[in-house]
């Protein structure tokens, strides 16, 4: 009668926390996720992590490599945001304000907050070697922010600690409850240190497929993805780096891929209309204010 009693109330809490979420789509891919957590939640604890992290950041005295970083993002940015607009999704970036840093740290590694806060460590730099390949790692984290990853990683994590305090964890909101707190310390994976968002690999093969489309919408060549994830094997010894461990593994990434390639270059060539050649580089003009021929 106990057993029975308790598979009650544990089917129960189930049906609470299920009932609780918001049920949305991933652009592009299509995929249906399962939402505990407002956008308001997510983007108000982010943004204190984000602030205490670059109080302790240096951020890099390469002028020339800070501006680069800066503009392919938004060019990123701005491709993104002009496709979801376009598709009936703006609600999705309403609240986004994107903002691209690059850090003095020699780790070859990169990070992306919920909202559009994004760090480049200098480290990273010489693996990327141009901005077609910086395009690549800026785009994969991006599709973070658009796909919601660290809602997702937050909701499951309420799922998973708190099962039936659930409920009173996210009625409490953002600011006062400690357990949120607690659940987005242990997904954002913050410290003074040094950064890395906490994504599973499903999650970074979703990030994998998405970065190559955007790259290409913002009129960066996709094909560059493969040697970029090439080199960036070699660099880092096979996924050594804190930021690779929870990645698929090199030769699946590749794969995977070269599989979505064909996706992709639909998209590049739908954006080849409005790009220009000028010393090798490709510029798409997406809006006349925020995009301008460089020379």
């Amino acid at each position: 009668m106990m057993k029975q009693i308790r598979f009650t109330i544990l089917s129960l809490v189930a049906a609470l926390l299920v009932s609780c979420g918001t049920t949305s789509t991933v652009p592009i891919t299509g995929r249906k996720r399962t939402l505990m957590v407002s956008d308001e939640q997510v983007l108000s604890l982010s943004n204190q992590q984000y602030k205490q992290y670059m109080q302790s950041a240096k951020p890099s005295a390469n002028a020339t490599q800070t501006a680069m970083v800066k503009r392919v993002g938004q060019r990123l940015a701005n491709a993104v945001v002009s496709y979801l607009k376009a598709n009936g999704q703006a609600a999705e970036v309403a609240q986004y304000q994107w903002e691209f840093n690059l850090v003095q740290d020699q780790q070859v590694n990169a990070f992306c907050m919920p909202g559009g806060k994004i760090v480049v460590y200098e480290g990273l730099l010489p693996v990327t070697g141009d901005e077609t390949s910086l395009a690549i790692v800026l785009g994969h984290e991006i599709a973070h922010a658009v796909a919601k990853h660290s809602a997702e990683q937050m909701s499951t994590a309420i799922k998973q600690q708190y099962g039936a305090q659930a409920l009173g964890v996210l009625m409490a909101g953002a600011g006062a409850s400690d357990g949120l707190q607690q659940v987005a310390g242990t997904v954002f994976g913050l410290g003074a240190k040094g950064a890395s968002a906490k994504y599973s690999r499903d999650h970074e093969s979703e990030a994998d497929h998405l970065g190559i489309i955007f790259a290409a919408m913002a009129g960066y060549d996709p094909d560059a993805a493969v040697s970029f994830w090439q080199r960036m094997s070699q660099a880092t010894g096979g996924g050594s780096t804190s930021w690779l461990s929870t990645h698929p593994s090199d030769a699946t990434r590749i794969r995977q891929i070269q599989g979505w390639l064909p996706e992709a270059r639909k998209y590049y060539k739908g954006a080849s209309a409005g790009v220009s050649s000028t010393k090798g580089m490709k510029t798409i003009h997406i809006s006349s204010k925020t995009n301008k021929k460089k020379k």
